[in-house]
């Protein structure tokens, strides 16, 4: 059995990710193959993981944000998805009062996007949604073995209603990959900023900032569990 995904799945800062508590509940073998940075780019562009993912009895995809792809507005890096290279001319033609030589990540470039609040951020997330199910489905087809899809909602604040719409995978692109899947959940989890959760994470005291907006052991228990029955029926 295999994990693969994102920061979540790789388990930044946490001594047990849930890959590993997986591992101890099922006494199965789990092999982790999260990865810092891992969007849909570079889950879909590497030639490696899909050979060990398709050697695997069954597959634990953590769905990959929105953000983290190359699209017809903007290209991303190969393997830290974060990051973008640079906009399109698509983007620079939709955008002309912009500049966007000191915009280096996806956030900072969608903010920059949003903050003009017109109908053109609307067509940017329309292609963005548009690409990532045609990606997504495009992985899945790949992968010989089931797999158990995990929609991950990480939320950022209390109160859950504060998330950024455009930016979270919606039901209808979920519901346009289930088909391909052997199963499909939807977890959400606050960050250890807010929860309890900070005093049980492993962080230098500079990585407290970064710490406070990864899930921390309780969410990871709580993925877990919610994959334990959707494991067992395919298994």
């Amino acid at each position: 059995m295999v994990c693969t995904g994102g920061d979540e799945t790789y388990g930044r800062f946490v001594e047990r990710p849930f890959a590993t508590i997986l591992e101890e509940k099922l006494d199965r073998r789990c092999l982790n193959l999260g990865s810092l940075f891992c969007g849909v780019e570079a889950l879909c562009n590497d030639a490696g993981l899909f050979k060990l993912l398709n050697m695997a009895e069954l597959c634990i995809l953590q769905a990959p944000g929105v953000l983290s792809q190359t699209n017809h507005f903007y290209r991303v890096h190969p393997r830290r998805n974060d990051r973008v290279l640079t906009p399109t001319s698509d983007l620079i033609e939709l955008y002309p009062e912009l500049d966007f030589t000191d915009v280096h990540f996806v956030h900072h470039l969608m903010s920059s996007l949003q903050s003009h609040q017109d109908a053109r951020f609307e067509v940017v997330v329309d292609e963005l949604r548009h690409n990532w199910v045609r990606k997504i489905s495009d992985l899945l087809h790949r992968l010989e073995v089931p797999v158990i899809l995990l929609g991950l909602r990480v939320l950022q604040h209390k109160d859950g209603d504060r998330q950024n719409e455009s930016t979270v995978v919606t039901p209808e692109m979920f519901e346009a990959v289930r088909p391909l899947c052997a199963d499909f959940i939807e977890v959400s989890v606050p960050v250890s900023g807010q929860s309890d959760a900070l005093e049980d994470m492993l962080f230098g005291t500079l990585q407290q900032p970064m710490a406070e907006h990864m899930i921390g052991p309780a969410a990871h228990k709580a993925i877990a569990d919610a994959l334990l029955g959707p494991i067992r029926r395919q298994i």
